[in-house]
């Protein structure tokens, strides 16, 4: 199948390669020259617009940073530009409305559009692990889905359009709150002093296991290697879970959701990607905060206050 594919940063470039490896002719466009190369050398062939990556399409697949960028590429160079046959699938986290506004002016242009957000961070676009949650008729999905497949372990048809953004910002927010919680308690533990593996080993079996536990430990040389092994190198950055929070509070306000535990969390984020230099870090890096023996870098404000003070 012939496949454009606009947007290949940390997380489209493996979605495209898998794309390619699954013996696809993927048409690849990005505005960066690296990501094109890169994207090159893993089978893709590259071009030079996202026009000419469109025509001819039998699929079109997104992975852009924002809301603003889904919509600037679709409504100048896929819907009237692509083929009215093909399907168009965002694999963007953005904002709901922008979604459903997408797919919906797709649908009047005759297109079949899902949104297609994902879960499982860099590894898993590399892997072809990832998980989609789908927004979209039942005919849509079903046309997106072996596409989708190719590049993941799990997808789930959440339901009409937007459902996939409303099912990703829900699960990123519960997953920004429970990493926090999970530094807290491996801070409150350090300082008690009970020995942090042994810890591990007890939530980890007990009723505080989660994700951000067992799976994605925030502390060195505990549990499974993570991106706490590498200072909190790769993984899913700080900035990206700040994105996630700040949709999913726009979502709350819109929905009038009450979510304390939501915006503690994007409150805290904001406090570490911004003021305190971690941005580019992991999210479990927040444990660096959350442990007032933490020093920040040099020029950055100081670190929150200890646990427990109030803010």
């Amino acid at each position: 199948m012939r496949i454009a594919f606009i947007g290949l940063g940390n997380m489209g470039g493996g979605m495209a390669a898998n794309l390619a490896r699954a013996g696809h002719d993927v048409r690849a466009f990005d505005l960066s020259e690296d990501a094109l190369a890169r994207a090159e050398s893993r089978g893709a062939k590259r071009v030079a617009t996202a026009e000419e990556a469109v025509a001819e399409a039998e699929a079109v697949i997104t992975m852009l940073p924002a809301g603003k960028h889904v919509r600037e590429v679709y409504e100048t160079s896929v819907i009237g530009k692509a083929p009215a046959s093909a399907i168009l699938i965002d694999c963007s986290t953005i904002d709901v409305a922008t979604a459903r506004e997408e797919i919906e002016k797709a649908r009047a242009a005759t297109y079949l559009m899902v949104d297609a957000p994902v879960s499982g961070g860099i590894a898993a676009a590399e892997g072809g692990t990832l998980t989609f949650m789908v927004g979209g008729t039942e005919e849509a999905f079903k046309r997106a889905q072996p596409l989708l497949e190719s590049m993941g372990k799990a997808v789930i048809h959440a339901g009409s359009a937007g459902a996939g953004q409303a099912a990703k910002i829900c699960n990123n927010m519960l997953l920004g709150a429970t990493m926090i919680a999970t530094c807290e308690a491996f801070a409150m533990a350090k300082k008690l002093d009970l020995d942090l593996q042994t810890f591990f080993d007890i939530s980890s079996k007990a009723s505080g296991q989660s994700w951000s536990m067992t799976s994605y430990c925030p502390v060195p040389g505990v549990g499974p290697e993570t991106p706490a092994d590498r200072d909190y190198e790769g993984g899913f950055a700080a900035a990206l879970m700040l994105k996630d929070l700040r949709l999913a509070m726009e979502a709350a306000q819109a929905a009038d959701a009450y979510t304390p535990m939501g915006a503690r969390a994007e409150e805290l984020y904001t406090r570490f990607a911004e003021a305190l230099g971690g941005a580019g870090k992991d999210f479990s890096g927040i444990i660096k905060m959350i442990d007032d023996s933490w020093v920040p870098p040099e020029g950055a404000h100081a670190p929150a206050p200890p646990i427990g003070a109030k803010v």
